[in-house]
This record gives structure tokens, C-alpha cells and sequence, in this order.
């Protein structure tokens, strides 16, 4: 199961790349297009803020996967293991029913605007809302996923917190080893 998240959350790498580059490429274009011809492209803020909400959902889906949402873990790193076990399950059944609720809202706004479309490009709204339920499904298997883990025994102490204190320290343990500038 590890190796078919790993796979997924590599999958939503690429797309978000692909989302970044396809919001470069409508909005510089149609900056360039604007002011150099006089002319636009219709549908650029329209996509670019499609891709961007679709970028947001699936980057949220990837730091859930790295634990790289930042949170407080200071109370939690004093606890003895079976605290930070009690914690960890606590804070992923909480987790798991937020993430059900954005699911169950994310589905049926999805559902109420598939016949919905946007002005400039024609596209149903059910894409807008979609991003939600993608998000919502994908993030329910990594929560399960871990809780399930967590239950059997199969986590290390180190694995028990999942969250980084601050932005510093993401940097510094993912800055590459040997000399810095």
C-alpha cells in the first residue's frame, strides 16, 4: 500500500508542475498578447484559476503524504511513546472527519454545478468543485493508511509526529548535505 501512495503522490508532482506551467504559460502570454498585440486570451484567468485551485488540492495532498504542514509539536515530543500514540490517532480520527466533511461538501457542490459553466471557457463547474472530492478521497488514504500503521504497531517513534514546528526546520533537513554559501 506504502509503494501505491508513493506512486499517486509522484503522479500529483507531475500534474502540479504541469498546472504550474500551464498558469505561466496563459498568464504571460496573455500579458504579452495584451500589451505587445492588443489582443488576449479569452479563457486565461478563467484556466489559470481553475489550475490553481486543482495545484492548491493536490500540493495539500502531497505535504499531508511528507507531513509537511506545520503545526506545534512541543507537548507532544514530551510525551512518553503510548502518549504520542494516543495523539497521533486522536489527531488522525479528527483529521479523517474534517477531510470526510470537505468530501461530502466537495461531492455534492460538484454534483449541484456538473450542468453549471463557466462564462469564458464553457466548462462545467463540477472541474471547480471536483478538485475537493479528488482531494478529500486521496487525503482519506493516507490518513487511513497511517492510523492503520499506527494501530499495528508498524510506526517508529519518530514517524509518531507529524508535523514540522516551523518553516526553518523543513529547510534544514531537507537542505543538501556539504558546504553551503
Amino acid at each position: 500500500m506504502g509503494r501505491f501512495i508513493d506512486g499517486y503522490v509522484f503522479v500529483l508532482k507531475v500534474a502540479i508542475v504541469a498546472c504550474l506551467a500551464g498558469m505561466l504559460v496563459l498568464v504571460f502570454g496573455n500579458v504579452v498578447l495584451r500589451y505587445g498585440f492588443n489582443s488576449g486570451i479569452t479563457v486565461s484567468e478563467e484556466l489559470s484559476r481553475l489550475l490553481f485551485v486543482w495545484m492548491t488540492f493536490m500540493g495539500a495532498v502531497v505535504a499531508l503524504h511528507k507531513h509537511g504542514h506545520l503545526g506545534m509539536d512541543t507537548m507532544v515530543a514530551l510525551l512518553p511513546r503510548t502518549g504520542r500514540l494516543v495523539c497521533f490517532c486522536l489527531s488522525h480520527l479528527l483529521m479523517i472527519y474534517a477531510t470526510g466533511l470537505l468530501l461530502g461538501g466537495s461531492w455534492d457542490q460538484t454534483l449541484i454545478n456538473l450542468s453549471v459553466t463557466a462564462p469564458a471557457t464553457g466548462l462545467s463547474m463540477g472541474f471547480f468543485y471536483g478538485s475537493g472530492v479528488v482531494f478529500g478521497v486521496l487525503a482519506l488514504v493516507i490518513l487511513a493508511y497511517n492510523l492503520v500503521r499506527a494501530l499495528t504497531g508498524r510506526l517508529k517513534d519518530g514517524e509518531l509526529i507529524t508535523v514540522t514546528e516551523s518553516e526553518e526546520t523543513v529547510d534544514a533537513t531537507h537542505a543538501p548535505t556539504g558546504r553551503h554559501a
